[in-house]
Order: C-alpha cells, then structure tokens, then sequence
C-alpha cells in the first residue's frame, strides 16, 4: 500500500503490508511521519541487525515501535532487539504461539479475568483486566507460573497479528495499539502487594519484548488515596505517557464511554453489551469478521517443525509470578529510570 503513503519510506525486502501503514498519531517517529534523520536512523539499524545475522521481523514498523521506545538511539535499540529475538529463541515463540492450549482459562478467570473485547471509537482493540478477585495461592492450584508466561507471550503475538491489521484494515489508518480497561474494584489493602507484584512481573515482558503498545490506559474504580499515589508516581514519567493515564474512581462510566461506544462496551462496566456465553470469552471484534481479518504469519510458518506444547520458563525473565501457596511473592526488581519512563503496559489478555 506505499502509494497511500508517500511520506513513509517501504523497504521491498521486508515491508509486505496488506494493510494501512500511516498512522492517525501525527508526532514525529510515527509511520508516515517520520523525518529524514529517522528514516536514516532505521535504515542503520537494520543494516546493524543484518550484519547480526537476523533477517526476521526487519520491517519498518516494527523498527520504528523499537526505535521510539528508546528515543531514536540506534545503540539501544538496537540491544532491546537483540535481547528481544534470543528471548523468542529460548522460548520457541512462533511454535508456542502455534500451539498452546490454554485449557484452564475458564477456571483461571474465575479469579482474574483478562479479555479483549470489540473496539473503541477510535477502532483500536479494547483490552479489559478485572484484578479483584486476584487469589494468587489459588490460581497457582489451576494453572502454573510457566503457563500463565507461555499465556502472556502468546496472546502479545496475537495482539501484533491478527488482531491490530484487522483493526487498520477496519479503520482505514494504521493502528499500533490498544485501549486498556485495568478494574481495581475488591483490590483493598490485603490484595495490594499481591496484585502489584503480579501485574509488575507480567508487564516486564510487554515492557521489553513488545513497545509502543499502549494508547490508553484506564484505572476504573480507584480505591481512596490511589490519586495521591498517581499525583508522585506521575512526576517521573515521560509527558507522552502521562497522557495516556487516565485514573477513575467508581464515577467512571462517562469518561469511558466517551471512548468506548456504548455497544462495545461490557454492561458491567455501564455499556449494553452481553455477548452469549459472556462478553470475557466472546473475543468479538475485527480480528474474528472474515471482511477483516487474514491468516496471521504466525500460523503461515514452516509446519514440519517439531510439534507440542513448549513451556516459557519464569527463572529468568519472570520469576515468583505465582508463588508456591506456603510462599511470600518473591520481590520484583526495582525498574530503572529507563523503565518507569517507559510505557506502563498491563498483561494482555489469555485466548
């Protein structure tokens, strides 16, 4: 499509899009908004990341998300893709992503419910967390630690394709990210240490594995003094990220239903819709209408690969996401300034 996109520079080794590629976001760095320096700038970092011998995931856009998330500096850049692709290799992504059954979603979502869930008004995918009915001793006697990762990784896949080129195709303008929906309703003092330790290690993985996801972030149902905390916490992120924060008490539903249509949003959280069978397991949205959505690339790969289930390990990259019943949550590292600065992502939602 580069002739609906004469500003942006498509590389013909790796830019095949069958789906918009300027984005509606105008500030620089931005597909179809790019200056020349940055145009340079990705070309250098793809000719860094050939000479290392990678000839996957090259293209523009992914290039450009890495480069925003470190401010345009090749070097780092560069490093986080890198540290990126040997963590997809450990893990033997595109073959999990192909193959993991999540069979004891229903169950897991008794205690946390994570779903994507139609579109907001600006068409990007609605991503909803409930967090209070966290149990972390009990979920630990459904599913593992591992598979909650494998979950984790798997549905960022999903994310990337399908569902973000059906919701461009939809839109008619390249779409990068999702509007998050994070429920603090029941998260009191005794949840507290639980849930960050969780939400914080889940997000380590969006945080270093997949940038420049986030476009909103609502916190619904805030409990008392959370404005005060966001108040201090705010003072150490970077404006851009600032704006994407948006913290709600129990008031919340006309704010975000100026951003969520009525009909796509849940009625629980005051919208119209009940989807048969409950809106957390439907999965509606562009990325399941056939007018929409296509074979994702993921599903295209070699099939001779070796076949099964591969387990992500959470040694290192997550460890005590869910601890051992008789267990504290092991502490999370304290994030650098690069980190905080960063995007405050959430986990995405299991399938």
């Amino acid at each position: 499509m580069a002739s609906e996109n004469p500003s942006m520079n498509l590389d013909p080794k790796y830019d095949h899009y069958d789906y918009p590629t300027t984005s509606p976001n105008k500030q620089s760095g931005h597909p179809g908004h790019t200056t020349p320096e940055q145009d340079a700038q990705v070309y250098q970092l793809r000719m860094k990341l050939e000479a290392d011998g990678y000839s996957e995931r090259l293209d523009t856009l992914t290039l450009l998300r890495f480069l925003r998330a470190r401010k345009f500096d090749v070097a780092l850049s560069e490093k986080m893709f890198v540290d990126c692709e040997k963590w997809r290799k450990e893990t033997d992504l595109d073959n999990l992503t192909r193959n993991f059954d999540y069979h004891e979603k229903p169950q897991v979502f008794e205690y946390y419910p994570q779903y994507y869930h139609k579109t907001d008004k600006d068409g990007r995918p609605v991503y909803i967390e409930q967090l209070g009915n966290i149990d972390l001793a009990a979920m630990y006697k459904i599913t593992t630690s591992e598979r909650m990762l494998a979950n984790l990784a798997v549905e960022y896949e999903k994310v990337g394709d399908p569902r973000l080129p059906a919701c461009s195709r939809k839109a008619g303008q390249l779409l990068e990210t999702c509007c998050t929906i994070m429920d603090l309703k029941g998260v009191g003092i005794s949840k507290v240490s639980s849930v960050y330790s969780y939400v914080k290690q889940a997000s380590a993985i969006s945080q270093n594995y997949y940038p420049e996801r986030l476009g909103r972030l609502y916190l619904i149902n805030a409990p008392w003094g959370f404005s005060g905390v966001w108040s201090i916490v705010k003072g150490w992120l970077d404006p851009v990220t600032v704006q994407k924060i948006h913290i709600l008490g129990s008031g919340y539903q006309k704010e975000l239903l100026e951003q969520v249509p009525a009909e796509n949003l849940p009625t629980i959280f005051g919208g119209t819709c009940d989807c048969p069978g409950g809106c957390a397991f439907s999965d509606e949205g562009p990325w399941t209408d056939p007018q929409w959505t296509r074979t994702p690339k993921w599903a295209k790969k070699d099939e001779g690969q070796a076949e099964g289930e591969t387990i992500i390990s959470t040694e290192n990259v997550n460890p005590g996401t869910i601890p051992d019943s008789a267990a504290k949550p092991a502490a999370a590292p304290a994030p650098t300034a690069e980190d905080v600065a960063d995007e405050i992502k959430p986990a995405p939602a299991p399938q």
